[in-house]
Parts: C-alpha cells; structure tokens; sequence
C-alpha cells in the first residue's frame, strides 16, 4: 500500500467526520423536518453549515469511490473505523452533545475491531 493510498483512506476519515459534524450543527439549527413536508429540505441547503456538510460529504464520496478502485470494499469500510472516534470528538468538543461512558465503550469497541485490516 503506498503513502498515496493512505492519504486516500485518510481523506475519506476526515472528509466524512467534518460533512457529518457540520450536517448536524446546519440540521439542529434548522429543526425537525417530517418525512411529510420534505420541502423544508430545500432552504436547509441554503444554510452554510449545511452547504459546509454536502461539500465535505462530497469529498467523503470522491475519496470513497477512489478507494473502492483499488482496494476491497471489506478493506475500504473498516479501515474508516476511525472516523467514528473523531465524530465522538468533535460532537462533544464541537457541538457539545455529552458522550457518555458506554457511547465511547462502543465507538471504541467498533473501532477497534475495524483498525484491523490496516495491518494486515
């Protein structure tokens, strides 16, 4: 595996911590929006963190797909494991939601599990 690829797999981690954080952030500042009036979607694109969010989900999708061009996708998924410690982080640090103790067991525990195949 060359540097180039890690970088990829990397991107992907970071590129889908950062939409998903910012997602959130632009989705709590708009409110609840019902299957029934998924309207309200559409000025929700308009919000800049929001926009933040699909544009680094986006990036997320580029590096995803880049990565499934060269390697497994059962490699490809667990590798991005990680995210999910930085998701938990940047949530509490971030968007001040309480991670509590059996959160990060489980992040962990999934994460763990999932470094794996990078050794490999």
């Amino acid at each position: 595996m060359t540097l180039r690829r890690y970088l990829i797999l990397g991107g992907m981690v970071v590129f889908g911590a950062v939409g998903d954080v910012c997602l959130s952030r632009g989705m709590k500042g708009i409110g609840a929006v019902s299957v029934s009036s998924l309207y309200q979607l559409v000025p929700a694109v308009f919000n800049p963190w929001v926009s933040v969010g699909i544009l680094f989900l986006l990036g997320f999708f580029i590096s995803y797909a880049t990565a499934l061009s060269f390697a497994d996708l059962t490699y490809v998924i667990p590798a991005t494991s990680f995210g999910y410690v930085l998701i938990a982080l940047m949530s509490q640090f971030l968007l001040d939601e309480n991670v509590t103790v059996m959160r990060w067991i489980g992040i962990l525990l999934v994460s763990g599990g999932g470094a794996r195949p990078l050794i490999d």
